[in-house]
């Protein structure tokens, strides 16, 4: 036992080494003094045997230093009890091996962890505390020296690393410094006032205030000409970003009415001066023919078309509004994502995809184009379709803008990005009339922009502190926004135009609480709806503001009004309004008429539960052309719909479309329809036809319905003149249509009649032999001839026909075709006599 603890305690010892350091095998020391470590706190004992280790070393050969962990090193030195055993026996010269030399590629360090776990199984067997201490360390110093499988996590021979470092340092990468020859930072600025000695002080100040904004100006320079500067400066930026960042924004900037700054990069000038003389004719594009994009109103029947969302998404259809029933012209499955939205126009169909939005068109809606937006959600167009704005909320980043996309419909490449902080009021841009701008507010500032540049106009925002809301009018480049009241100033609607700024009206209110701006859809006036909470009262008082756009120094004119306001609506094509007022259970609707000679007079009240007899309306909508307007209690107010003429203020019909959560006028103004929609409710989804006066002419049922949207027209290109003389004689076109309407309706029962015409040739020769008055054909004002009623199995082809009960004997009476005959009520009869 004695000579087992001398050999595992040193072994255990030469476990502690560090890793990687090759170790020799040691003899055994004669005496216990011998098992610390040799170094500076090692007792002088140590040294007394160094000869005899130095000659068994130099037999073997050189061998590397032996060097233990500090762990080791304590351990030794805490050994007491190993020191005070007594002295092992001598043993004889002849037993007392040498190190063995490793073999020849064989490194030194592999035999002797062979050792190692030899040394390791003695020691495991041994009772004595130090040498349970050394055991119970081994373990984990065999880790360390490589005794266990460990995993790798080096490549394979043959892997190939294709990941440039831009991929996955690009943020960094992107800031490291550039190579430049000094005049990267430096900008030039033409169109600058030229100013004497007393004047350029003053002009620095101007220079620097405005270019200060893109970044730190570290020099500057204005060259001088007998006295006066020459009109153009040098600016040197802290950046060459900044200096770019200057020229984007600062480059045609209206200083003044003569000068309007051009800035380019000093660098720029070595590129425009190697510009060739020669120029290289550009590729020919090959034409893409589309089609004819606006085929729909060649239609010889005047027609309109809609789109039809079901089956909750999954499946969308454009139809032919038909009287009879709509006729299909496309469906397809999974055709969008979520919905759809026609072009102003009519020009495009445009649907949503997780990838971006496409736009269709044409006779067979073939694709047109595809803008690539990941995520997008809300899109909007320009009145003029030419450009098409795009809002996601995944792809936006502090360097590049992409929340919105403003993208060129015909081309398909992207104009401009821009960020964007919240979508809770869509479209965040708003457009001119006629395309040519487009604004956007933030706070305390309206930017506004021109087409085709995506510029700021005049390369500056407007500074509007506490602007709240604006719009533009539909009839000309003018835009409209207020303010509310600050301390002492009263709140004001201003009244701008574009693009020289010049505010043509500006009104003052006072006690302001709210304020909304409602555009006739011609432009001819404005109403904004104050709120205000008059002194001395409680409550809130409501103030039309009606500003009359087309008359000098544009007069306003007030309607105040006491109750809440529900809904307002201007008729479209004239000067009349309505509004919806009162709480529930008693809600009103008052019609207005705002008359040239300056007076606003009230032409029609209802109070909307007598007229539906308990139920109750909240919403207003106008017939595209006017005159006409469906009052509607959509939603939880279940469907009642009041069919109303302003021109004679008469209630048409009263009908009902149980919780319909939609009503859309098609763009003639001729049907409207409402709808359940299965996103809003879960059940009864269908949409209704109606015609103009009330009368119902369609139930569509459609699996999950989703949305019903009519397909626009573009502006008429008749003036005014013209439409005039039509109106002069509508009623020779009147005549003109009713045949057409009859012809039709007769071509359709023919297809009906034909097998019973079969069925009674075999009897009309005899019905033709047997007198002057058998065999007699008659026609009804629906142009469909008729078989005499004494032949055998004469029928009337549209059914519901009776002889001798119209106006005299041998006349025909017709209770389907009432509706085409003037003056008769619906569900009335027709006479028809001999042809």
């Amino acid at each position: 036992m004695q000579d087992a603890e001398n050999v595992a305690v040193p072994e255990a010892a030469e476990e502690r080494a560090e890793p990687g350091q090759q170790q020799p095998a040691a003899e055994p020391p004669p005496d216990e003094g011998l098992l610390r470590p040799a170094g500076p706190g090692a007792p002088e004992a140590a040294g007394t045997e160094a000869s005899s280790e130095e000659v068994a070393v130099a037999e073997a050969g050189p061998e590397p230093e032996v060097r233990t962990e500090p762990a080791a090193e304590a351990e030794a030195a805490s050994g007491p009890s190993e020191s005070l055993s007594p002295p092992a026996a001598e043993e004889p010269p002849g037993s007392h091996a040498e190190p063995p030399v490793p073999a020849q590629g064989e490194a030194p360090g592999e035999r002797a962890r062979d050792e190692c776990a030899d040394s390791r199984a003695q020691a495991a067997s041994e009772d004595a505390g130090g040498n349970e201490g050394s055991a119970a360390e081994a373990e984990p110093r065999a880790l360390e020296n490589g005794d266990a499988d460990e995993p790798s996590f080096s490549d394979p021979e043959d892997f190939v690393d294709d990941v440039s470092e831009e991929e996955l340092l690009g943020d960094v990468l992107k800031d490291r410094p550039q190579e430049a020859d000094g005049i990267d930072s430096v900008i030039v600025v033409d169109n600058v006032p030229q100013v004497g000695p007393d004047r350029l002080e003053k002009l620095k100040n101007v220079i620097h205030k405005i270019f200060s904004k893109f970044g730190k100006i570290t020099n500057d320079f204005y060259p001088e000409e007998d006295g006066k500067t020459k009109g153009y400066i040098f600016l040197e930026y802290a950046s060459p970003a900044h200096a770019v960042d200057a020229v984007k924004n600062a480059d045609g900037y209206k200083l003044d009415k003569q000068h309007t700054f051009r800035v380019n990069l000093f660098t720029d000038f070595d590129k425009y001066m190697t510009i060739s003389d020669e120029w290289d004719i550009p590729e020919k594009q090959p034409f893409k023919d589309l089609g004819n994009l606006r085929y729909w109103l060649e239609e010889a029947e005047c027609r309109d078309q809609y789109s039809v969302i079901f089956e909750s998404g999954d499946r969308t259809s454009i139809f032919w509004n038909d009287v009879k029933d709509p006729v299909s012209i496309e469906e397809r499955a999974r055709w969008t994502e979520t919905y759809v939205r026609w072009s102003p126009k009519g020009t495009y169909l445009a649907t949503f995809h997780q990838r971006g939005i496409a736009l269709w068109g044409g006779e067979k809606f073939k694709q047109i184009q595809r803008f690539s937006h990941q995520g997008v959600q809300l899109i909007d167009f320009s009145p003029c379709e030419r450009y098409l704005v795009t809002f996601s909320p995944l792809m936006d980043t502090q360097d590049d803008p992409q929340a919105i996309i403003i993208w060129d419909i015909l081309t398909g490449h992207k104009k401009r990005g821009f960020h964007c902080e919240s979508s809770a009021h869509w479209p965040i841009f708003k457009w001119s009339h006629d395309g040519k701008f487009f604004a956007r507010m933030t706070l305390d500032t309206l930017s506004i922009y021109e087409t085709p540049s995506m510029g700021l106009l005049d390369k500056k925002s407007l500074k509007i502190s506490g602007i709240k809301d604006f719009s533009w009018s539909p009839g000309g480049n003018i835009i409209a926004f207020w303010v509310p009241e600050d301390k002492d100033i009263p709140a004001r609607v201003t009244l701008m135009q574009l693009p020289t700024r010049q505010e043509i009206r500006v009104r003052n209110l006072f006690n302001v609480v709210d304020c909304k701006l409602h555009w006739q859809k011609n432009g001819d006036y404005l109403c904004v709806k104050v709120d205000r909470t008059p002194k001395g009262t409680q409550g809130v008082v409501t103030n039309f503001e009606i500003f009359r756009m087309r008359e000098k120094q544009v007069p306003v004119d007030v309607v105040e009004m006491k109750e809440t306001i529900i809904a307002f609506a201007w008729e479209p094509n004239g000067s009349k309004f309505a509004v919806l007022h009162g709480e529930a259970p008693r809600i009103s609707v008052s019609f207005y008429h705002v008359k040239n000679n300056g007076k606003i007079e009230l032409i029609m009240w209802i109070v909307t539960r007598e007229m539906f007899d308990k139920q109750q309306a909240n919403t207003i909508f106008w017939s595209p052309q006017g005159q006409f307007v469906v009052l509607a209690g959509l939603r939880s107010m279940n469907g009642a719909l009041a069919f109303v003429d302003t021109s004679d203020c008469t209630v048409m019909n009263i009908a009902e479309h149980y919780m319909a959560s939609d009503v859309e006028w098609d763009p003639t103004g001729r049907y409207v329809v409402t709808s359940v929609s299965w996103w809003s409710h879960k059940v009864d989804n269908a949409y209704w036809l109606w015609t103009f006066q009330g009368r119902l002419l369609q139930k569509n049922n459609k699996d999950r319905f989703c949305q019903l949207l009519w397909r626009p027209r573009p502006p008429t290109l008749l003036s005014q003149e013209q439409i005039k003389q039509i109106k002069k004689d509508l009623k020779k076109y009147s005549k003109i249509f009713e045949q057409k309407d009859r012809l039709s309706q007769s071509k359709a029962s023919k297809v009906s009649l034909v097998p019973q015409r079969e069925g009674r040739a075999g009897t009309s020769a005899a019905v033709a032999k047997a007198g002057p008055h058998q065999g007699c054909r008659r026609r009804c004002v629906c142009a469909q001839s008729c078989f005499c009623p004494e032949d055998t199995g004469s029928v009337s082809p549209l059914g519901g026909m009776q002889w001798g009960t119209g106006a005299g004997t041998g006349a025909w009476s017709c209770d389907l075709t009432a509706a085409l005959w003037a003056g008769d009520s619906v569900g009335g009869r027709v006479s028809m006599r001999e042809k």
